[in-house]
C-alpha cells in the first residue's frame, strides 16, 4: 500500500512537521512524490519510520539514528533484536524503580521498613547500567575490568547521604563548568574550583584516584561525542582545565 503524509502522520502518531523534518536531513524520504506534489511513503518507508520510533524511545538522536540506518552493513533483523534487548533493559529498569516506589509505600503506611541502601537502589542502579552500556567497553579498555567493577560497586553501596552529595556535586559542576567556559580561560580561578569539583566529584565512584587516570578521562570525554551533550559543549575547556589544574598541584 502507498500512503500519503497526512495517512502516514494518523497512521504512526508522528507529525507531519517531524516527518518533513525527517526528510530534510536525510532520514526518511518517501518513496515518491504524485503528480501534484504529494508525499507518497511505501511499505519501506513505514519499516524505517518504526525503526526510528524505536531509536527515539531509547533516547538516540537523530544524527545517530542516522548513522545507524544509513550503514550499508545495516540489518534489520539485527537491529530489531538489539532494540528488543535494549527495551527489555529499560522495562527492568522501570520495574526496579516501581518497587522501591512500592516499598516506599509500604513504609509510610508502616508495613515496611526501609534501609537507605533500598530507597536508592532502583537510582543507583539506573546510573551503572547507563555508564556500562554508553562508557563499559572504553572504561574497560582503557582503565581494566577490576576498575570498572570497582567503580560500580563503590556506586552501588553509597548511603543516602553520600548519594545526595554526589548528585549536587554533579548538578554544581556542570553550573561551574558553563560559568567559567563563558570567560574562556582555562587557567582562570573559577577553572581551576571546575578541576577540584571535578576530582572530589570523581572520588565518589573511583576507589583510588590517579592523576594519569584524570587526565585520560577528561582526554575521552573530548574524543568521545557522547559527552559533548552531558558537559554542553564544555569538554575541552573541562581537559583543558584539568590539565592545568594537574600540573600546578
Amino acid at each position: 500500500m502507498e500512503y500519503t503524509i497526512k495517512q502516514v502522520a494518523k497512521l504512526s502518531g508522528v507529525t507531519q512537521r517531524a516527518l518533513r523534518h525527517y526528510e530534510q536531513v536525510g532520514l526518511l524520504s518517501p518513496r515518491r512524490k504524485s503528480g501534484s506534489g504529494y508525499r507518497i511513503y511505501g511499505k519501506e518507508d513505514l519499516v524505517r519510520l518504526q525503526q526510528i520510533l524505536f531509536y527515539r524511545e531509547l533516547n538516540l538522536g537523530l544524527s545517530t539514528i542516522k548513522s545507524i540506518c544509513l550503514d550499508p552493513d545495516f540489518d534489520l533483523e539485527s537491529a530489531l533484536t538489539e532494540q528488543k534487548r535494549l527495551l527489555q533493559e529499560k522495562r527492568d529498569q522501570l520495574d526496579r524503580l516501581l518497587l522501591t516506589l512500592e516499598h516506599t509505600l509500604q513504609e509510610r503506611k508502616g508495613e515496611r521498613m526501609m534501609t537507605d541502601q533500598e530507597r536508592f537502589e532502583g537510582f543507583k542502579r539506573q546510573l551503572v547500567e547507563e555508564n556500562e552500556k554508553q562508557y563499559g567497553k572504553e572504561v574497560r579498555e582503557r582503565y581494566g575490568k577490576e576498575t570498572a567493577q570497582r567503580a560500580n560497586a563503590q556506586m552501588m553501596g553509597m548511603d543516602e547521604s553520600a548519594y545526595n552529595e554526589f548528585t549536587a556535586l554533579g548538578e554544581k559542576l556542570l553550573e561551574k563548568l558553563s560559568e567559567a567556559a563563558k570567560l574562556g580561560d582555562p587557567t582562570s580561578v573559577s577553572a581551576m574550583e571546575v578541576a577540584r569539583m571535578h576530582k572530589r566529584w570523581l572520588g565518589y565512584t573511583w576507589g583510588e584516584y590517579s592523576a594519569e587516570a584524570h587526565r585520560n578521562l577528561v582526554q575521552m570525554y573530548v574524543d568521545d561525542e557522547r559527552f559533548a551533550s552531558y558537559y554542553q559543549g564544555n569538554a575541552e575547556f573541562l581537559r583543558d582545565a584539568v590539565h592545568h589544574f594537574l600540573d600546578n598541584n
